[in-house]
């Protein structure tokens, strides 16, 4: 099978694990060749995600690399052994690569917790927002292309829905509550739109208020998805060219410190919904 031109966030990731495993036996990728009956360059294909792996080719690689934690391998195994497409495939060529890894990454997240102090919560979109947000793009976007962009966020949202939905937790500065990215009626909207997920019983919202004191995260805009084991955590952050994506056991330890602060700079739940009202009710 020929090499992934473009392979996804997760199967990078998968490739990546596979990587840390390899280093951290010592091994470099033509030890592990010989070893697994293969070459260096195919080692080095599957680490990069640019190729797949069976679950049996992994488990042996693990064996080789004396992985000793069974609930990871086994969540390595499940995301080896992943041959379904998601819906989020249906726009690929269509939209950036970095739209669809978001979410895949969404699709298979145990839990999200999010933070945020520019725009509302991707999540907690109302389609005339995201509609205001995309029209500002530049260049301007066609006009099929921004219809694809609003349906594939609007699309988004159905994570949170059903009996198995994971659970979402967003912290979210007042400026953005504030902000208008159009008229009134679609503040208004989207602020009623943000109560009523609230009301989801697997959704929680919290507002950080102008004038808290103590909070030093003015700016910062993050998502934290939980993984089926806490190694395979994923932060995405987004930027001007597209999403950054961080895994390493030490940033995902400074963005969990990051968000439970901002949670601690929260109003607690019930203040928050109420203080959201107040702001429906000036609009």
């Amino acid at each position: 099978m020929p090499p992934r031109n473009s392979p996804t966030a997760r199967q990078q990731r998968l490739g990546a694990e596979l990587r840390k495993m390899r280093e951290a036996a010592g091994m470099t990728a033509r030890e592990a060749a010989e070893l697994l009956g293969a070459n260096a360059i195919q080692i080095s294909q599957i680490e990069a995600g640019k190729a797949g792996v069976s679950e049996e080719r992994l488990r042996r690689m693990a064996s080789q690399y004396a992985c000793l934690d069974p609930v990871l391998l086994d969540a390595l195994a499940t995301m080896a052994a992943e041959r379904t497409k998601g819906w989020w495939e249906e726009y690929r060529g269509t939209l950036a690569h970095g739209a669809l890894d978001l979410a895949e990454l969404e699709h298979h997240a145990t839990g999200m917790r999010t933070l945020q102090a520019v725009y509302v919560p991707g999540l907690l979109q109302t389609e005339d927002y995201v509609r205001a947000l995309m029209a500002y793009g530049l260049p301007e976007p066609p006009l099929e292309q921004l219809e694809a962009q609003v349906a594939f966020r609007v699309r988004r949202r159905e994570v949170l829905e059903g009996a198995a939905a994971p659970r979402f937790e967003a912290v979210i500065h007042e400026a953005v509550l504030r902000t208008r990215v159009a008229d009134r009626k679609v503040a208004r909207e989207q602020l009623s739109f943000i109560l009523a997920q609230s009301e989801r019983p697997n959704v929680t919202v919290r507002v950080i208020p102008f004038d808290v004191d103590g909070f030093g995260g003015a700016g910062a805009s993050m998502l934290y998805v939980g993984g089926p084991v806490p190694k395979l955590d994923t932060v995405q952050l987004d930027a001007w060219h597209g999403s950054l994506w961080m895994d390493a056991e030490s940033q995902l330890a400074r963005y969990r410190a990051l968000l439970d602060r901002a949670a601690l700079s929260s109003l607690a739940v019930e203040e928050s919904r109420d203080f959201i009202h107040h702001l429906t009710q000036e609009l």
